[in-house]
């Protein structure tokens, strides 16, 4: 948003306030300072200059020689290609060293092969408002070789990016109003104050019907009649200018002008251009719309507008008027709209239809429903002062949840004054918690300078203590954090003294689930993987088969309709969905990196994730889980090793070993299939389901952008933090030797290894102490085994801890094994 310094100076004081720290302590208060830009003539060397000759320069039909007597004895040839001008005219002249505003510099030159020196200037290229078409002719009793800034003001423009939770800021009032509470400024009367003392109100009547009270709840309007529509006069059109805006007429400019003065939204409809009332209603679904920039749109029904009794549609609420009820040079009588909209509709459908306004912005960031009818009362006020007729007193439809009656309202402000009742805006009470205070600035603020920066920024205390009502423009107020966070940012961070102490707080659970995600990323990125963040909010295509086909889904845990938990007005199309995996994200941040040319992939994430379940009936799951994801190259190639090894399952597999040494890990089949998992499992951690993993099929990964193996698991970080944080026992060291036999398994080729561990365990061998696979040979041209078998070899370590084994005693042990081998596992022989 553009401010004026001038406009402001008419709200507040700033006389010895500077540019540079006016800037500076926006910023520290929380409001960016995006660029500064100085308006008008701020150089003695742009002056009043006279023209004394003209002549066209030869071969052009625009340009001519002009002879100007700038007050320096002489007369200085120029080179000019304005129109509008003739012998005699008094009109800027740039001599050479000014620099004009953009710094643009103006030197000595030559147009068409003819000297110039100097240029003639516009008011635009000045920095100020046109005057005209062409350059700007100054009055006639100017002095010749008098600076031109001795004639104009002086202007500074402060662009100022403001976050969405202050929309009380959006506004030269609400600018003044915070510079106020910053420094502690008196502010000068209010600008709707004068107005408000003699504004009548009434109820709407047949006037105003509101089909759509959620969109819309309070609306107001009021007719002004016998207007006349005209230029707006010099001092309003200036401040217009000043901003950025251009004038258009006197009641336009005064919509815009209060728009930007106070911070809500009006517009005006030509009253003769209206049948009947006005109903604010939800669009049909497929109804047309032209705006009154002539573009045609087609409405949903989440969209408002505002129609009359034709049924057509006027103007888009809380967004933009229509076409054919806009106020034009024919107009005499008006209806000036003053109302309330919900943010999100308003959001909603200035984002679909990509049709942004000045007023959609305000709306959809929250207006004060205490603002209606003073924006109303000042722009009532303006036009009977700029354009004349006679005021009828304010409609009033609907009721704001917040206005509510006098005996309802106990600490409420009055903000309507009717012929029937008064409406009084009930206040928003927040306690402050102030130990809360102490213990966040090692008492270092002050009580008193606390209450005092609360009341400069327009809250009361009530109760002497820590009870305060917030003013009904900041709909940010609704906690005692919030009230801390603005004494501190007034008070001003770097006023609050460092110190190296800090107040003992016992550990909590969410402390030890920190401490553990921290030592988990720091075992990741000790193993070489390197820790990313994602966005929450994906694309559904992402995880949704049903909208883009099957081919789009990925392994993650399998969804039923209604387990998706979509946003309800997403931003965009790529963020409308809460992510139930990190799956997406850490397979996007790969592709990125493949195309960036890296060969190693190896990325982690500590994320939540979001997810119904059952179809939607268990709602709002979260959990934080870890993501890891495994693709390409081991490690980068050196001359040590030309070719390194690609990842593979064990190699994930791995890395579940580095995160809880000391469990029994097993795999064990998923009980559903994983859409694109080529191969897969379900994780167990001592005998706890704590995730899955899998590798994604190779179609999939080319669809992907991903030209190798892939592999990704995905863990509950709260089970796994209860496995690797639970007390355990050290096993004593063997006293006794131990004796390893092999055994070499024929087996069809479906079997899984799974399956034969399963099968090892039943045998339920006291003296066997470990297994391992060692190999596994497959033939797929049946030379040397058959094609649909396999061979696979074990090695199984058998201990007594009370003494040694003999031979016999380990033979016995090792064929109870292979017993229940043979009779577990189908199909089964030994080599």
């Amino acid at each position: 948003m553009n401010v004026s310094l001038n406009w402001l100076a008419s709200y507040i004081d700033l006389e010895g306030l500077g540019t540079r720290e006016m800037a500076d302590m926006l910023t520290f208060a929380g409001i960016e300072v995006e660029g500064i830009q100085e308006r008008g003539v701020t150089t003695d060397l742009v002056v009043v200059a006279q023209v004394m000759e003209k002549t066209p320069v030869e071969g052009s039909d625009h340009l001519n020689v002009c002879m100007v007597d700038a007050g320096e004895g002489s007369l200085r040839q120029i080179v000019c290609g304005a129109q509008n001008y003739k012998v005699g005219d008094k009109v800027p002249c740039a001599l050479p060293g000014a620099v004009l505003p953009g710094g643009w510099e103006i030197k000595d030159g030559k147009l068409r092969g003819v000297e110039s020196r100097g240029m003639l200037c516009s008011a635009s290229e000045l920095g100020l408002p046109d005057k005209e078409h062409g350059l700007w002719i100054l009055p006639a009793d100017y002095e010749i070789g008098t600076p031109v800034r001795n004639f104009v003001g002086t202007d500074t423009i402060f662009e100022l990016e403001i976050t969405p939770n202050r929309p009380d800021l959006l506004s030269h009032w609400g600018m003044a109003r915070e510079l106020a509470g910053i420094t502690g400024r008196k502010l000068k009367a209010d600008p709707a104050s004068a107005a408000m003392g003699a504004v009548e109100t009434k109820p709407a009547g047949d006037f105003i019907t509101l089909s759509a009270p959620d969109i819309c709840p309070l609306y107001t309007a009021t007719r002004i009649k016998g207007v006349k529509i005209g230029p707006s006069p010099e001092w309003l059109a200036d401040r217009l200018v000043a901003i950025g805006l251009r004038p258009i007429n006197n009641v336009v400019d005064i919509t815009n002008y209060c728009l930007f003065e106070l911070g809500h939204p009006l517009h005006a409809f030509d009253a003769a251009k209206l049948t009947g009332g006005l109903n604010i209603r939800r669009a049909a679904e497929g109804e047309p719309f032209e705006s009154l920039m002539g573009d045609s749109y087609t409405l949903k029904e989440d969209d408002v507008v505002i129609s009359d009794a034709s049924g057509a549609a006027l103007a888009l609420g809380g967004v933009m008027g229509g076409l054919n009820s806009g106020v034009t040079e024919a107009t005499t009588d008006i209806v000036l709209e003053s109302a309330w909209f919900a943010r999100s509709n308003i959001r909603f459908t200035s984002r679909r239809l990509a049709l942004g306004s000045d007023s959609s912005y305000r709306f959809e960031r929250g207006t004060s429903p205490w603002n209606v009818l003073r924006a109303a009362a000042r722009a009532t006020e303006l036009i009977l002062e700029c354009a004349g007729g006679t005021a009828e007193p304010v409609l009033v439809g609907g009721q704001a949840p917040c206005l509510v009656p006098e005996d309802n309202a106990p600490n409420a402000t009055v903000v309507e004054q009717g012929s029937d009742a008064k409406i009084y805006y009930a206040l928003d009470q927040v306690q402050l918690d102030w130990k809360e205070l102490d213990v966040m600035t090692n008492g270092s603020i002050p009580h008193t300078e606390a209450t005092t920066i609360l009341k400069n920024l327009g809250l009361k205390n009530i109760d002497g203590r820590g009870t305060w009502d917030c003013p009904p423009w900041r709909l940010d107020l609704k906690h005692s954090c919030d009230l801390l966070e603005e004494i501190v940012r007034v008070y001003g961070i770097d006023n609050i003294p460092a110190t190296n102490t800090a107040i003992y707080v016992e550990e909590s659970a969410n402390d030890r689930a920190n401490d553990y995600r921290m030592a988990l990323s720091r075992k990741l990125a000790g193993a070489g993987f390197w820790e990313v963040q994602t966005f929450k909010l994906i694309a559904a295509e992402s995880i949704d088969p049903t909208i883009a086909g099957v081919e789009n889904s990925l392994p993650i845990k399998p969804l039923m309709d209604g387990d998706i938990i979509r946003v309800s007005l997403p931003i965009s199309e790529d963020h409308s969905t809460l992510r139930p995996s990190l799956a997406p994200g850490l397979i996007s941040v790969a592709a990125r990196n493949i195309n960036q040319g890296m060969e190693v992939l190896r990325f982690f994430e500590c994320g939540r994730v979001f997810r119904n379940t059952g179809g939607g009936k268990g709602k709002d799951i979260e959990n934080e889980v870890l993501g890891i994801f495994m693709a390409g190259k081991l490690g980068p190639a050196n001359w040590a090793d030309t070719k390194p090894v690609t990842a593979g399952f064990e190699h994930i597999r791995a890395v579940l070993d580095i995160l809880v040494p000391k469990a029994v890990i097993t795999l064990v089949p998923a009980k559903q299939p994983r859409e694109n998992a080529a191969v897969g499992a379900d994780i167990q951690i001592n005998n706890q389901a704590c995730g899955y993993m899998a590798r994604l099929s190779l179609a999939k990964c080319r669809a992907l952008g991903l030209p190798m193996e892939t592999y990704y698991a995905e863990l509950d970080l709260r089970k796994l933090q209860q496995v690797a944080t639970a007390p355990f026992k050290a096993a004593d060291l063997p006293q006794f030797p131990g004796s390893s036999r092999d055994a070499s398994l024929d087996v069809p080729a479906a079997t899984r290894h799974a399956d034969i561990m399963k099968a090892i365990e039943a045998a339920k061998q006291k003296l066997l102490v470990s297994t391992g696979l060692k190999d596994v040979f497959c033939d797929p041209t049946g030379e040397k085994l058959a094609a649909d078998r396999k061979a696979m070899t074990y090695t199984f370590l058998y201990r007594d801890s009370k003494k040694t084994l003999t031979a016999a005693e380990v033979d016995a042990a090792h064929k109870c094994v292979l017993d229940t081998l043979a009779a577990k596992i189908k199909g089964l022989s030994f080599r």
